[in-house]
Order: structure tokens, then C-alpha cells, then sequence
């Protein structure tokens, strides 16, 4: 029998309040399990962030996306460990409709092909002005 494999999204939100550093290695763990577990396809590091609303008290939040191509039993075990862990604040783990590779490489291969259809526009040479003539 084939093996199924989907591709993934997860957001999560990493507590602040001990530090960056303390919030970077908690994202480091959480990668660390998703490489060993799974295809990391992208991880998009987004930083300290301020919340929409505060959530436990706390105005800010580390932010990490991480896109990967994972079984299907992988995501609820995932999901599971965010919500042991107390340094995560909020977490979301959605299944991509698309191929997460694609996505990766397809937007610069766009961007590239949108600047070479744009055509350039032409340089208006200035007409050398005139001297006004002497009647």
C-alpha cells in the first residue's frame, strides 16, 4: 500500500515573557520535531509580534509559520504537543489544499515572469528648447 503524504501549515505563538531567546529555542524544539517527523518545506521565522489582543496578559508573541509535507496521523500528534507545551500560546495546524512545494517555488518563477511581460516604457526624449524668434 502507498504511503499518503499532505502537505501542512502550522502557526504557532511562542511566549515572550522569559526572553527571545528563550522564545527561539522553544521554536527550535518545534522545528527539530517537525523535521524529524516530517518534509520541512519552508519555515518563515516572522519574529516578536504584537497581539491582536492580549492572550493570557501577555501584549506580544513570538512568531514562527512553518509549511511541511507530513502522513496524516502527523498534524494531531503535533497539535498535541503544542498544547502540553506552556510556552505556546496559540497554535494552528491547517491542511493544504495544494502542494506545498509549488507554492515555495512557483512565486519567483511569477514574480519573474510578470517584470518580463511588463513592457518598458519609453524614454520621452526632451526636444531642445528653442530660442523665441526675433521679429
Amino acid at each position: 500500500m502507498e504511503k499518503v503524504i499532505n502537505s501542512y501549515e502550522t502557526l504557532f505563538i511562542v511566549d515572550v515573557s522569559n526572553g527571545e531567546e528563550a522564545a527561539k529555542a522553544t521554536v527550535k524544539k518545534f522545528t527539530d520535531i517537525i523535521a524529524k517527523n516530517a518534509e520541512i518545506v519552508e519555515v518563515a521565522d516572522w519574529g516578536k509580534r504584537r497581539l491582536a489582543y492580549p492572550i493570557n496578559d501577555m501584549p506580544e508573541g513570538y512568531y514562527t509559520v512553518v509549511t511541511f509535507k507530513a502522513e496524516p496521523a502527523f498534524p494531531a500528534e503535533l497539535e498535541r504537543l503544542f498544547n502540553i507545551d506552556e510556552t505556546v500560546m496559540r497554535s494552528l495546524v491547517l491542511k493544504l489544499e495544494y502542494e506545498a512545494v509549488a507554492k515555495a517555488v512557483a512565486a519567483p518563477v511569477e514574480e519573474a515572469a510578470a517584470e518580463e511581460a511588463a513592457p518598458e516604457a519609453p524614454v520621452a526624449e526632451e526636444a531642445p528648447a528653442e530660442a523665441p524668434a526675433a521679429e
